[in-house]
């Protein structure tokens, strides 16, 4: 993991802490995030909660974050945080050891030596109202949205969404637009189908799409925006005709979600009489450091 050249440090959406201003606990922080991204939104297998920390403990500053590694946890130490939030969890599938032998067990010790909690928000906040898919769907400029996949417990939240753009464009314009939006990573955007093609309906989901293939097709979709789509079910997508495919990085589509979450973090906190400062990452967990062009 690495943070490429030029990338800016976290940046606040809002005021620093006044001195004396009563702080926040973790509990309370994890109650906020829980406002914003409910637990009953989270799929089957999934994990969003406290990770490490005391509850009782107070917290001024917030690290958000995409990813739970090494480089997020210099992040927050550099910058005197009392906490990190995340969208992945740390142990998707659980573990019987935390020991510092392995790179997950040393995220906790060095956390917990520097008093610093981890939680997550990661299906309950793809499906959220102003979580990682409206962000997506807002940063593509699309209207009148509705989810890709509705979640059962409320039709108006879910997995993914699909609108219509303002005025038809092609789908070269739209990547384009698309790529100049995203934040930036090594891989970039990919493309596929007729550049030329006009297209109005499109569909979004941040991270790994290709299991939403056939929901984005069902809709009516002219192009999909996701991200690690696979070479098989891409091709053989493709080949049955639309949603186009548009290929960013799972990092950069789920990146865009965070600064909505700040900024709800901080109206929340000023909400209940707190100062909670909190600061977006950019550093880049995409697993990439360097692309080069292949052939002649």
């Amino acid at each position: 993991m690495s943070q490429t050249g030029g990338v800016s440090p976290p940046t606040s959406t809002g005021p620093a802490p006044q001195a004396g201003s009563p702080a926040l606990t973790v509990g309370e922080v994890e109650d906020l995030l829980r406002s914003v991204a409910p637990p009953d939104l989270a799929e089957s297998w999934d994990s969003n909660r406290l990770i490490c920390g005391d509850p009782a403990e107070p917290v001024r500053t917030v690290v958000l974050a995409v990813d739970p590694v090494a480089a997020v946890v210099d992040e927050a130490i550099e910058h005197g945080a009392d906490m990190v939030i995340t969208h992945h969890p740390l142990y998707l599938r659980g573990t019987d050891h935390v020991s510092a032998t392995d790179p997950k067990g040393r995220v906790v010790h060095r956390l917990v030596r520097a008093g610093i909690a981890l939680a997550n928000a990661h299906t309950t906040l793809d499906s959220a109202h102003g979580g990682v898919a409206d962000a997506l769907a807002a940063l593509v400029g699309l209207e009148d949205t509705t989810p890709l996949v509705p979640h059962p417990s409320d039709p108006s939240q879910g997995i993914g969404r699909v609108g219509r753009l303002p005025a038809p464009t092609t789908l070269l314009q739209l990547a384009r637009a698309v790529a100049q939006a995203l934040p930036d990573s090594v891989p970039g955007l990919l493309l596929g189908g007729d550049p030329q093609a006009t297209v109005t309906t499109i569909a979004v989901c941040g991270g790994a799409g290709d299991s939403l293939l056939g929901a984005a097709r069902d809709r009516g979709a002219d192009v999909f925006l996701t991200a690690d789509l696979r070479h098989h079910p891409a091709g053989e997508h493709l080949e049955a005709g639309r949603p186009y495919l548009l290929c960013g990085t799972h990092w950069a589509t789920e990146w865009v979600g965070l600064p909505p979450l700040a900024r709800a973090l901080e109206a929340g906190a000023g909400a209940r009489g707190r100062t909670l400062q909190v600061h977006v990452s950019r550093t880049v967990t995409d697993p990439w450091a360097l692309r080069l062009n292949t052939g002649t």
